[in-house]
């Protein structure tokens, strides 16, 4: 799978993490560029995060709206893996096994 990430200016672990949920092409834009905000997603990226606390309003609205009809999915959260973690498994969840019916959601996983 590919993913793009949208803010943060150093991302640390969250690569080595993102490789271990199985992203094998991982792309960084900052978003604090002026350029940034004519960011095209492209149809090869399966998952845009956007870091919530890195981007401006405009930005985040801009991919959001870029993203709703498009083909990948959106994922907004913190920098922290925590959070990022958590919002990750659910939209890839949603994805496979259908929103509210994941049985490992129903085991707490």
């Amino acid at each position: 799978m590919s993913i793009l990430i949208i803010g943060g200016d150093r991302l640390g672990n969250i690569l080595d993490n993102l490789r271990r949920l199985g992203f094998k092409d991982i792309r960084h834009v900052s978003g604090r560029k002026k350029g940034d905000l004519e960011l095209k997603v492209t149809q090869n990226v399966d998952v845009v995060l956007v870091l919530t606390d890195y981007v401006n309003h405009g930005l985040a609205r801009k991919i959001k709206g870029t993203c709703r009809n498009g083909p990948c999915r959106t994922v907004f959260a913190r920098r922290a893996w925590c959070h990022i973690k958590s919002e990750m498994d659910r939209v890839l969840c949603d994805e496979c096994c259908g929103a509210g019916s994941c049985p490992q959601r129903a085991k707490g996983a």
